[in-house]
């Protein structure tokens, strides 16, 4: 089974690295969050397969066993659980309606309320079509699920938590290409809920510093607690000032849009729109979703890895977290939503 894990630190350990951390960050200026992702997050947490058109639960529980695809209807299945839900359609291993359900928990960043977060996120399969039994591993709050085709594989695998590292799509082809994938963030008719993309000005205030418990100054030295910042694309809504999240992949590459740019151009320009955004992944590679402090700390970019790949949440108090501001600023936020421009082709 392929496991979501949390890197542990022998309690001597954290405790030489949360004071160097916290001089490290002090001589940065770097800000540190209130809410760092932990397991107390997915406390209750655990998934439900729905079949939607009966309302029958398919699964549910501890399981590790193929399931027939009739036993979930037709369309798209029902993901459920305490934190989070979503549907998948069979045919393709689409998400659809991505949405935390604001249950309570000491590390929500929901603010208690139902928060949409994408509509959809759509992976072309080029002509080709999942067709087996769905294999489900159900454990605790972590999900696990694949279909396979001819010549094409899908695993998606999410964790039911408040917050963190929770979701990742990853595609498999035959013919060793790549799978393009499309996000597209969710509207909502509540005032504040709609989610949106934007440049997060606290990242673009430092590219180029170095910041973590493994700097001994601004300038470095580089390492794996010591990382320079670059320019970071981070999620947010106006409604939950804790609410902040950001697409993560490994072995993909995003596919610029060039119309869209901050609403306050910026040079080089971000082309990136600020409701859609799109990959080209390779095959075994994955699109990941983080949220919480996982998505404004300062990390180096996950290593490539295109077989048994791991979810993993970084150490916790070893990375400078940067945060967001509040509400975001006009001049930040990503514009037009959608792109008028043709994508450019998939590069193989």
């Amino acid at each position: 089974m392929l496991k979501f894990s949390l890197p542990k630190i022998a309690w001597p350990t954290a405790v030489a690295a949360a004071s160097a951390v916290s001089a490290a960050l002090a001589l940065s200026g770097a800000t540190t969050s209130a809410h760092a992702a932990s397991s107390d997050a997915c406390e209750g947490g655990g998934f439900s397969l729905v079949n939607k058109t009966t309302g029958a639960v398919v699964a549910a529980g501890e399981v590790d066993a193929a399931i027939g695809a009739a036993r979930f209807g037709t369309g798209a299945f029902a993901v459920r659980g305490r934190y989070i839900a979503f549907d998948v359609r069979l045919r393709d291993f689409a998400v659809l309606n991505y949405a935390f359900t604001g249950a309570a928990n000491e590390e929500d960043i929901t603010g208690g309320r139902r928060t949409p977060v994408f509509a959809s996120k759509v992976p072309n399969h080029r002509g080709l079509s999942l067709s087996s039994a769905v294999s489900v591993e159900l454990e605790d709050e972590e999900l696990v699920i694949m279909r396979t085709g001819t010549g094409l594989s899908m695993k998606v695998q999410a964790k039911d938590c408040a917050q963190g590292g929770i979701f990742q799509m990853e595609p498999e082809r035959g013919d060793g290409t790549r799978t393009r994938i499309k996000h597209t963030l969710a509207t909502s008719s509540r005032p504040g809920m709609t989610p949106f993309y934007f440049d997060n000005p606290r990242f673009r205030a430092r590219v180029g510093q170095f910041l973590g418990s493994g700097c001994t100054s601004t300038s470095g030295p580089a390492g794996q607690f010591c990382v320079q910042v670059s320019t970071r694309t981070n999620i947010a809504n106006d409604f939950s000032p804790e609410f902040v999240a950001r697409d993560s992949a490994q072995v993909a590459e995003r596919v610029p849009q060039a119309d869209c740019n901050t609403a306050r151009p910026v040079t080089p320009s971000v082309q990136h729109c600020g409701g859609v955004s799109v990959w080209d992944v390779a095959s075994g590679g994955r699109m990941g979703f983080v949220t919480g402090e996982d998505a404004v700390e300062v990390a180096n970019p996950p290593t490539d890895c295109v077989e048994d790949c791991q979810a993993q949440n970084q150490v916790r108090g070893r990375l400078a977290v940067l945060g967001f501001p509040f509400p975001v600023p006009a001049g930040s936020r990503l514009v037009p939503r959608v792109s008028a421009l043709p994508l450019p082709p998939l590069t193989r």
